[in-house]
């Protein structure tokens, strides 16, 4: 691209000469009577720049001869004529307020030569450059959900669709027809079919995104079950479950922390606050030992899909009715915005929560069921508005806020007893540690709450992921157990108005700072908040902080706030329910573990 090729026709502007970087091009006007009204006075669509970075193009088209506008200046004519007919080329970019957070918008740079040619050469060039960019997704998996949030699954993808199509990203799109239909088709995938993706994404609410979570996963996660404490009853008892071989799957008799999950169980529960309440049972698998085996792989052998990974990601295009994930993870619940972060490869790790059910109520049998939460666990108040809503579902979203007054008027109480881990300094956030009776801490006794580290884009805490990812399963396996041998149990009971886990903050638009303003997405803590009974009027001024930014809803001195990797909960409760990210689970034991990193989102972290 040499002489004449530096010269190109910038829509709006006029002539430019164009220079080529390692990171993106740079343009500056031949006319100067044109660069002030070009960059600074544009009105009719986003300012323009005068450089565009390559991390921020996310494609290149070759267009049809067609009609060019002259500078916005419109004194300034060209050839004597405002639009002029000539060879064209476009690059999209994204575009955002540099003075402040923001939702990608996305722009149009329009060149034009008269030479066909030397519009083919950069635009080949251009795609070239942005093809360097690896972590770009080639081939997507699309769950669309078309009920939820009164239809927006549909019409989300519809207005996003072009911008994949335009990327040439390709996508299988599927429109669920039940709930348990992104579950069984991803748990029925075979890991060769799998391989063919770059990532799965959702187009739908947290359901769904849970759904889909609970399909990859519950084949494909080798881990321990979460740790308990020596007074919970399967503390050192034996119990059968399957495990991984190198020969293919084989029962044998484990204890502790040296069982190994295969199966998560069935998944029969709604989806997302709106979809079909399903009938299915999950889809089993029928795995070869060939597809288990850890040894390197030879001719058509396909290697175990297994997480944590660093090639498959996950994505969301919020259509839900509250969208948690999405707005603790990029700040943003607007579908566009999602779309070009996944476009464009941005990455995030992600904890996840593994709930363990033991026993789905006091008078069932022992039976370790896997499920897994990307938000939000919750029992009591939580769970019963979830199963509450069932019943009105004919009224749309507005059935969570009719539910949610309905429970809270009952204000129920439920005797549980609670054990959670404390590691290294991850003591109360909002009692005493000092003051306990017989390992109980009372509620009188309170702390100053510490400062609050927010997590955002380029978070410190959560980058500290990226670099164990490099460890090997045995170093990690052995940092988990050092940090285990330096931690104790702390016990906790009574009679609770509720109990939640927070995985991540669970921002949402009634609660602008979410559940724990202070939760990071990959630092491998639960937030463990415990809602001791107290009267009707002090649970409600405790609920309404949650609706002011910059209010501290944790403060109370019935709440308890533990930063934590596990804990484990137990009820007498025949109908112990509990909300999984917006999904029914019935569970009256159950242990819980956060795993540090277990799944990449596409996503670069909230900017508000």
């Amino acid at each position: 691209m040499q002489g004449d090729g530096g010269v190109l026709f910038l829509s709006g502007v006029g002539e430019v000469t164009v220079a080529v970087a390692h990171d993106g091009l740079s343009f500056q006007p031949l006319h100067l009577d044109v660069s002030s009204s070009c960059w600074s006075s544009i009105t009719m669509q986003p300012k323009l720049e005068n450089k565009l970075q390559f991390s921020d193009v996310y494609a290149v088209e070759l267009l049809d001869v067609g009609p060019v506008c002259g500078p916005w200046n419109t004194r300034t004519v060209v050839q004597g004529k405002r639009n002029t007919e000539m060879n064209r080329f476009v690059v999209h970019v994204i575009t955002r307020s540099r003075k402040r957070p923001s939702p990608w918008v996305p722009c149009e740079y329009m060149f034009g030569h008269k030479d066909l040619e030397t519009c083919k050469t950069w635009a080949e060039h251009i795609s070239a450059c942005i093809n360097k960019e690896q972590d770009r997704p080639k081939n997507l998996m699309v769950f669309v959900h078309p009920l939820c949030g009164k239809g927006r699954g549909c019409k989300n993808w519809e207005m996003v669709a072009p911008l994949f199509e335009r990327a040439k990203v390709k996508t299988k799109v599927i429109f669920t027809e039940r709930a348990g239909h992104a579950y069984d088709t991803l748990a029925s995938l075979s890991d060769k079919e799998l391989k063919k993706f770059d990532g799965v994404i959702a187009v739908g609410g947290d359901g769904l995104f849970n759904e889909i979570l609970n399909g990859l996963l519950s084949t494909r996660h080798r881990n321990s079950y979460p740790p308990t404490p020596e007074g919970f009853r399967y503390f050192g008892s034996n119990y059968k479950c399957q495990e991984y071989t190198n020969n293919g799957l084989s029962n044998n008799m484990a204890t502790g922390d040296d069982v190994n999950v295969l199966s998560s169980g069935n998944l029969n529960t709604p989806d997302d606050h709106e979809p079909l309440l399903s009938t299915a049972q999950s889809t089993g698998l029928d795995i070869s030992s060939s597809n288990l085996s850890d040894e390197p792989c030879n001719g058509d052998q396909v290697p175990l899909v297994s997480f944590p990974n660093n090639w498959f990601r996950l994505g969301i295009i919020p259509s839900g009715s509250t969208d948690a994930i999405v707005l603790s993870t990029t700040g943003w619940r607007d579908p566009v915005t999602s779309a070009l972060l996944i476009i464009l490869g941005k990455r995030i790790s992600l904890d996840i929560a593994q709930v363990v059910r033991w026993k789905s109520s006091p008078s069932a049998e022992v039976l370790p069921t896997v499920r897994y939460a990307a938000s939000f666990a919750g029992y009591g108040f939580y769970g019963e508005v979830i199963r509450e809503s069932e019943n009105y579902r004919w009224m749309g979203p507005a059935r969570y806020d009719f539910s949610g007054t309905m429970v809270f008027l009952k204000h129920r109480s439920y005797e549980a007893k609670v054990a959670f881990l404390e590691v290294g300094n991850t003591r109360s956030l909002t009692t005493s540690a000092e003051n306990t009776v017989n390992g109980v801490q009372p509620l009188q006794f309170h702390q100053s709450r510490p400062h609050k580290t927010i997590c955002r884009t380029n978070c410190f805490i959560c980058k500290e992921t990226s670099t164990s990812e490099h460890n090997s399963e045995d170093e990690i396996l052995a940092s988990s157990r050092t940090s285990r041998e330096n931690s104790k149990w702390v016990w906790s009971d009574g009679r609770f108005l509720s109990v939640g886990a927070a995985v991540i903050s669970c921002r949402n638009e009634r609660a602008p700072d979410g559940l724990v303003a202070d939760a990071h997405l990959s630092d491998g803590f639960l937030h463990l908040l415990l809602i001791r009974d107290c009267p009707l009027p002090f649970y409600l001024w405790h609920l309404t902080q949650f609706t002011k930014k910059g209010s501290d809803p944790l403060s109370f001195k019935f709440v308890e706030h533990h930063k934590t990797p596990a804990f484990t909960f137990v009820s007498s409760h025949d109908e112990s329910i509990w909300n999984l990210d917006g999904e029914l689970f019935q569970a009256c034991e159950v242990s819980v573990q956060a795993c540090r990193g277990l799944v990449s989102l596409f996503a670069s972290g909230p900017e508000v």
